[in-house]
């Protein structure tokens, strides 16, 4: 499965524990990433400065499911969010 345009799911709904280059103790769950762009993009998707945790999240219709409004679902239940719908 390739990532779907204007998606981001896995970019705001998992919780980060490691350090990243603009948040050093880590990300929330249910929290964008400062690296997540206006259009939904990884400004280090390329770069040697993207996690590996990251790196090694690869999608899957398990996690990502059919839809982006699918994808937040997933995550939010899996990370244990109960307040999903203004992700």
């Amino acid at each position: 499965m390739e990532c779907r345009e204007n998606c981001g799911a896995c970019c705001i709904v998992p919780s980060i524990s490691s350090p990243l280059p603009k948040l050093p103790g880590g990300k929330a769950g249910g929290v964008p990433c400062p690296h997540l762009t206006h259009d939904l993009q990884c400004d280090i998707f390329n770069s040697a400065e993207r996690p590996k945790v990251c790196g090694g999240f690869t999608p899957e219709p398990e996690f990502c499911g059919s839809c982006r409004s699918e994808a937040i679902e997933i995550l939010a239940k899996l990370q244990g969010l109960s307040r999903w719908e203004h992700l």
